[in-house]
């Protein structure tokens, strides 16, 4: 960890608020061990399964916690969001367990099983062109129209205090002997950030490790800068790790994750196989960027004999289209 004097935009006790908020709604997804992939991976490895979280993906934490959190004039004109993948179904769920309207704004290219997904969850949907700025435009229009309140996907203290919910889990679950490593896939940086938190306050010897395709490696030369570098022209079959780091979530993983570990897309989709094979888990891609930097060999050289839990971070794959 690095030394810092910087505030950031969440802290350990709004974490704990949101696992509070988040009990008996969000599932407690479990944590699991398979001996086929530890035996590859030469250590203890353990695997947090998000994928088995409502909506089918951690997503749903940070999305619950955010629309919790707002006031009854506020809900009463519902939320608005940007998203193609897991945070627009996350917030559809979100809010139609609150009872309240969600407006989601998804690029016309968006995939036919996303928008059903977030139809079924009660989700109102606009399409714009497949381009950040029309995402932008178009839901700065339906907050306009609606008086809806924005959530961003993971640039957002709610959403990363709910997602840090995920890193308490981890803890609570792994037992009285230590967890030595946490392996997160990163994006915007949501999940890592909030679990980086968690795990900087409540279990500072656990070394914190981002996970991270090489074809979208902009957390990776952040890292490396020691400041904050845009991803441009991201290539990469994760397409849920396209995003580029937040302003409230690279401060975090900048100060409190020491490691970025990059992955092949062909490494991610072995690795995709293997836990559908040997764990018996539906994961995507994305998902499989953690365990793919597990079995890195040059990392699994630098964690020899430790206890490793690698996140799982969903499971919402277009089945019509597998990569293998």
């Amino acid at each position: 960890m690095k030394p810092t004097q910087e505030k950031y935009a969440v802290t350990i006790d709004e974490i704990e608020a949101a696992a509070e908020r988040l009990h008996g709604r969000a599932h407690r997804t479990p944590l699991i061990s398979c001996k086929a992939i530890s035996d590859l991976a030469n250590r203890d490895l353990l695997i947090k399964a998000e994928s088995f979280q409502k909506a089918g993906a951690f997503k749903f934490r940070g999305a619950t916690n955010a629309v919790m959190q707002l006031d009854e004039a506020s809900a009463r004109n519902g939320v608005v969001t940007h998203s193609s993948g897991n945070h627009a179904q996350a917030l559809a769920l979100a809010a139609q367990r609150q009872g309240i309207p969600a407006n989601v704004v998804m690029p016309s290219n968006a995939k036919a099983i996303k928008k059903k997904a977030v139809e079924s969850y009660g989700g109102m949907i606009t399409l714009c062109e497949p381009t950040l700025q029309a995402r932008e435009d178009t839901a700065a229009k339906v907050m306009q129209q609606t008086g809806g309140t924005f959530i961003h996907p993971y640039n957002d203290a709610r959403v990363i205090a709910g997602q840090g919910t995920c890193g308490l889990e981890i803890l609570e679950q792994a037992g009285s002997d230590p967890v030595d490593v946490v392996v997160v896939p990163v994006g915007g940086g949501g999940l890592l950030s909030g679990i980086a938190l968690a795990m900087a306050a409540r279990s500072p010897s656990t070394r914190v490790v981002a996970a991270e395709p090489l074809g979208a490696d902009d957390a990776a030369r952040s890292m490396q800068a020691g400041q904050l570098i845009e991803q441009i022209n991201p290539n990469t079959i994760a397409d849920g790790l396209l995003t580029s780091l937040g302003s409230l979530t690279w401060p975090i993983i900048r100060d409190h994750v020491q490691q970025v570990v990059t992955v092949s897309d062909e490494a991610i989709i072995s690795a995709m196989r293997l836990v559908w094979e040997r764990a018996k888990i539906i994961i995507e891609p994305s998902s499989a960027v953690a365990i793919a930097a597990v079995l890195d060999p040059v990392f699994q050289s630098e964690v020899e004999g430790q206890r490793v839990v690698a996140v799982v971070t969903g499971g919402n794959v277009d089945l019509a289209a597998l990569p293998f």
